[in-house]
């Protein structure tokens, strides 16, 4: 019998899913509107008393602050010594002779400080401040010569010059910055010097506009006055601006603004609007290139805003360089990666030429054209900055011209400790731009020979060899990159093969290696390095000085115990090209966009000498990136 199933209707199928069932959880899961509006209106009033209370609770901290700060304080019946205020007159100029500093009794902690022996440091750079930083309280009775009251963060002076941060972030008070060690501050130049006597002479203002001369006495000198820039014996430099002080990028700033100011009335006319808008920088290295990328974002991003079109329509920019590449000292790719970027940018790269002479509304430079021969060329310009090469300022020459060893044209030369040559032994170091520190190891020749030949038979074989390596490191450490193959050296100068070199072939021998060293560049980083590496080794000579000389030691021997020689380690150098920047970090290289921009505000931002800079620093990146730069004409 066949059973035929009935057809399953679809009234008989039991849904899985009952579907208006999951829409009404899911609408009910779905916040109204006015949940919405609640939910909103309560994280808004939690972020509005948070604020609120935040600000009463800074307002209130502020108001103890002030409440605290802001005393009446009396200083009545200070003790004064007579010779603070009536200075004896003595030394070979007959001059007054500041034995007794103002503050020297002001209380008792200023008391003992006045019997500690007496350190000079002339300059407030970098080198100065390094020694600062690393001295302890107490060590010395310091005194700081300066002709500016301040420290200067140098490697922003480009920013400055265009008001992406004002000049007030770059500079901290040296008072404050010695007050750590109660020290003193002379605001003066200093002129010449006594070593026989130890007497600084320096040269300070007077209420009636006349200078006058004093002498300040010292133990320890140091001497850390930085350079001037190098003429290369081009005439007409007076037409040309500096960037190497705080004034300098004042008056870089005026002439910027008041040439766009000119340029942007009607009443200029074409040729002179284009003079007016040329910018020449002379000098490919990182100031120049910095100071040219400085100005062309200033055109791109505040001048396109509020200036005429043309104005930024006219604009040029040049960069004018002696050797084939700008930023030479940094790698290859790193120079080639910020001349493409100039190239995109229409920044004229004028390689391979010389400054020939500096007019009031031109510039002449020459280069060689393709056929070998010498071409002359002219930029008008309003505005030329020079920035090539370093020179000794007066008081480096004057230095220099008292000792007779001092043969070097740009630095006064120290040994590997920092020890100024001729100088009495231990009483003057030299760091900074200002002092170079000996290559030549020929001046070493007979100590050498004297030291390593042991059999004292005129002639240095192998061991004795190994013998005067070791004596090169020790003062010359600048050659260790230059002798660590001893043998291949002593076998390339043995040149009649007989396992010993000649008095003749080791002076050739020392000779090779001295013109192999290169002297270390001047830049904020070496002038730093030096000077922590002075206040390191005067505050380990205070502490074993005199243990060291129960031991029978010489002054020198002193000075040589307590530290090793000054061994330069190099971090890295950076450069901003405008919106990029870029790092040569020896081994490797970094170069970038906005990343490498911020990157390097970081470096420099945590480089600065107080907290007071860094906030004043930051306080500005943040305005020209909101609200632009600062187009006033102070």
């Amino acid at each position: 019998m066949l059973h035929v199933s009935r057809p399953t209707t679809a009234r008989s199928i039991r849904p899985r899913f009952r579907l208006p069932h999951i829409r009404n959880v899911s609408s009910k899961q779905r916040p109204s509107t006015l949940q919405r509006a609640k939910t909103y209106a309560k994280y808004t009033g939690y972020f509005t008393l948070s604020s609120v209370c935040g600000l009463v609770l800074i307002g209130g901290a502020i108001f103890v602050h002030d409440a605290f700060t802001y005393t009446q304080k009396h200083a009545e019946r200070v003790p004064r010594s007579p010779l603070a205020l009536h200075p004896q007159t003595g030394g070979p100029k007959d001059l007054p002779i500041v034995s007794v500093a103002m503050d020297d009794e002001d209380d008792e902690e200023q008391k003992k400080l006045a019997s500690r022996p007496r350190l000079v440091i002339v300059g407030g750079g970098w080198g100065a401040m390094g020694v600062l930083q690393t001295l302890y309280p107490g060590d010395y009775h310091v005194t700081i010569v300066s002709t500016e009251t301040f420290t200067t963060f140098t490697p922003l002076l480009p920013s400055a010059a265009v008001g992406t941060v004002q000049v007030r972030s770059l500079i901290e008070p040296i008072r404050k910055v010695i007050a750590r060690l109660r020290g003193h501050f002379v605001q003066g130049k200093a002129v010449d010097v006594a070593m026989q006597e130890q007497l600084l002479e320096v040269e300070t203002a007077g209420s009636d506009g006349q200078s006058r001369h004093v002498y300040i006495p010292y133990d320890k000198l140091i001497i850390a006055v930085g350079s001037t820039s190098s003429t290369h014996g081009v005439p007409g430099l007076e037409n040309c601006f500096q960037l190497k002080t705080i004034g300098d990028a004042q008056a870089i700033r005026r002439r910027v603004m008041d040439n766009f100011e000119i340029a942007s009335l009607p009443t200029t006319s074409p040729e002179e609007r284009k003079r007016l808008l040329s910018f020449v920088v002379c000098g490919g290295g990182p100031t120049g290139i910095e100071t040219a990328a400085e100005i062309y974002d200033f055109c791109q991003e505040d001048i396109m805003k509020y200036y005429p079109k043309i104005c930024r329509e006219e604009v040029s920019i040049h960069v004018i360089q002696s050797r084939e590449h700008i930023l030479n000292t940094y790698s290859e790719a790193i120079s080639l990666y910020a001349e493409d970027k100039f190239a995109r940018d229409n920044v004229d790269l004028i390689t391979s030429a010389r400054v020939s002479a500096v007019n009031p509304k031109y510039v002449l430079y020459t280069v060689r054209g393709p056929d070998g021969k010498t071409e002359q060329h002219s930029i008008p310009s309003n505005f030329v900055l020079w920035s090539t090469g370093i020179a000794m300022n007066p008081f480096t020459e004057r230095v220099t011209s008292l000792l007779p060893n001092q043969v070097h044209k740009k630095a006064i030369e120290v040994d590997a400790h920092l020890r100024v040559k001729g100088a009495p032994l231990g009483s003057m170091y030299a760091i900074g731009d200002c002092a170079t520190i000996e290559t030549s190891i020929v001046s070493y020749f007979m100590e050498l020979v004297e030291d390593a030949d042991r059999d004292k038979n005129g002639k240095i074989d192998y061991d004795e060899w190994e013998i005067m390596v070791s004596r090169i490191k020790q003062r010359i450490p600048m050659a260790e990159d230059h002798v660590g193959k001893v043998r291949e050296l002593f076998e390339l100068y043995d040149t009649d093969a007989d396992n010993s070199l000649s008095l003749n072939e080791v002076a050739r021998l020392l000779e090779g290696i001295g013109n192999k060293i290169t002297s270390l560049p001047a830049t904020a980083q070496v002038a730093s390095q030096e000077g922590k590496y002075i206040g390191k080794k005067l505050h380990k000579l205070t502490r074993q000085s005199e243990r060291l000389e129960a031991q029978g030691l010489t002054p020198i021997e002193i000075d040589n115990a307590v530290s090793g020689p000054f061994r330069y380690m190099h971090l890295g150098s950076l450069a901003y090209i405008g919106n990029a920047a870029v790092f040569d970090l020896g081994r490797f290289s970094f170069m970038g966009g906005l990343a490498a921009m911020y990157a390097w505000r970081s470096i420099y931002w945590n480089e600065q000498v107080s907290m007071r800079t860094r906030a004043l620093l930051m306080i500005d990146w943040i305005i020209r990136g909101v609200w632009g730069r600062d187009l006033s004409r102070l």
